[in-house]
């Protein structure tokens, strides 16, 4: 499409791969039109951003046919909250965006039957979307950071990535769980609460800790492992409460952890020759993290962005974000091939609004 024109894309994200469900409705507005080439970079208008969290209690994890259950019971009225929200209705849409992958499968489907009925219903075009490129176009769009490297970790996912010729690349990633798995975990052993999130209250926990406790540090080139901190570190948790406090054990554990993804955050720096990091995903939220990238950057006079916890925890506007751009590039996803998968690599995307 190649036209000088204004245009407006108007798109609704569902989002649902793990226990937060999100829906989101985002405006792109293009005063000259969308032209057939280039770089697209709509002025963004958030309309809507609505979020409901499935809270299993202390000490147990999420089950996926609990979640599913979660989204099945609560989307619909999210839905029509976000659209209140936006005072637009279905007529308004160009399309629907949701979360193809990755995720765990049954929260997944149970999203991607409503926004393929949805889409059939209101004959509104589908657009299936990466929920880890969601991460990064939002907080692009967020933070107005212009080609960082990216750092995204969150619950399922730990990964250094850049971006060239229309894919990001992972430069680097976790050989085993990632690192909000790894804090998910521990919080369970330490009978943390899951509102607001196991990793928040870890954080919490770790400001009042304040001797380091040598635990593994496992890098190994770019990429890192977490599984044996993991190990380690709860059976000190259980065999030794006495000599260990639990704020010690998690500030010693975000420490550990932080310094590994900033070394390898600073080496994809040196390599590229970035100045600029971008952290997201749910564990993007944590201010420490937050402070030793800032640092390091710093040194190297570069800069961190990063986003709040509207934005950097799983939500519905990521998808509709990601979604926008794709289908501003004539880009749909069939019903027949609106099928969701597990495992869905960040670099098996073609990012063909970017140049």
């Amino acid at each position: 499409m190649d036209t000088t024109a204004p245009r407006t894309v108007v798109a609704l994200g569902l989002e649902g791969s793990a226990n937060k469900l999100g829906i989101g409705i985002v405006k792109h507005v293009y005063p000259s039109g969308i032209s057939s080439d280039g770089e697209l970079s709509p002025e963004y208008i958030e309309l809507a951003n609505v979020r409901d969290t499935y809270n299993p209690p202390a000490g147990e994890g999420f089950l996926p046919r609990d979640v599913a259950a979660h989204h099945r019971s609560t989307i619909i009225a999210l839905v029509r909250q976000a659209f209140e929200e936006a005072k637009i209705g279905p007529q308004d849409l160009d399309c629907i965006c949701y979360t193809k992958g990755p995720g765990m499968g049954a929260p997944l489907q149970s999203v991607a039957l409503v926004a393929r009925t949805l889409s059939q219903i209101w004959d509104v075009p589908l657009v299936g979307v990466n929920h880890c490129v969601g991460h990064i176009e939002m907080g692009r769009a967020i933070t107005g950071a212009q080609n960082p490297v990216v750092l995204y970790v969150s619950g399922g996912n730990t990964q250094v990535i850049a971006y060239s010729q229309q894919t990001y690349r992972i430069f680097g990633e976790t050989l085993d769980i990632a690192i909000g798995n790894c804090l998910d975990r521990f919080a369970r052993v330490l009978m943390l609460p899951n509102d607001p999130s196991p990793g928040y209250n870890i954080e919490q926990y770790a400001k009042r800790g304040s001797k380091f406790i040598e635990l593994p540090y496992t890098v190994k080139g770019m990429d890192v492992s977490f599984s044996g901190i993991l190990s380690f570190i709860e059976k000190l948790a259980k065999t030794e409460p006495d000599k260990y406090s639990p704020e010690d054990l998690c500030y010693s554990l975000q420490e550990n952890m932080f310094a590994m993804l900033v070394e390898i955050t600073e080496r994809a720096m040196a390599h590229i020759g970035a100045t600029e990091v971008l952290v997201v995903g749910g564990v993007g939220c944590n201010v420490r993290l937050q402070e030793m990238m800032g640092q390091m950057a710093q040194e190297r006079g570069g800069k961190v962005f990063a986003t709040d916890m509207r934005y950097c925890i799983d939500n519905g506007i990521m998808i509709a974000q990601a979604g926008a751009l794709a289908f501003a590039r004539d880009f749909t996803t069939s019903i027949e091939d609106s099928w969701i998968t597990q495992r869905f690599r960040t670099d098996q995307v073609h990012v063909e609004w970017r140049v």
